[in-house]
């Protein structure tokens, strides 16, 4: 299983015409089907997609229908020993908790990748693999 971040579910959702392409990526890595993500990734996903600053913006309808159609896939929620881990690897690696989260997620999910556009391409933390899947 891959983990995604947040970027690649607004992605899937995006009518900008400028990201039509990181569009289409993000949709096939959805179909694939073989993802994980955290309720962390879906609170960050139900924020920016609701920001009333967002050309597309969506309503809590909308937003809240998708948030439930992605729980199709396996979702891990942020627990104690999530937030402990997160808070070390923020320590070790220098980088902030939400990505630290991110990565300690999916570290508790037994994934092996997570595809992100906001974490260095091909960084490796301890045996979880940053791919850029848009770049």
């Amino acid at each position: 299983m891959r983990f995604v971040d947040t970027n690649v579910l607004l992605y899937a959702i995006s009518t900008d015409p400028a990201e039509q392409r990181k569009a289409e990526l993000a949709g096939q890595i959805l179909d694939e089907g073989d993802v994980a993500l955290s309720v962390q990734v879906l609170q960050e996903f139900y924020v920016q997609a609701t920001r009333s600053s967002r050309p597309d913006a969506l309503t809590h309808d909308q937003a809240l229908g998708l948030v439930e159609s992605f729980l199709r896939f396996p979702t891990k929620a942020v627990d104690t020993p999530i937030l402990l881990a997160a808070c070390a690897s923020r320590d070790t690696f220098g980088i902030s908790y939400w990505d630290a989260a991110i990565i300690e997620a999916a570290r508790a999910m037994a994934c092996r990748e997570v595809l992100s556009e906001d974490l260095s391409h091909h960084q490796d933390y301890h045996g979880i693999r940053v791919v850029n899947p848009f770049g």
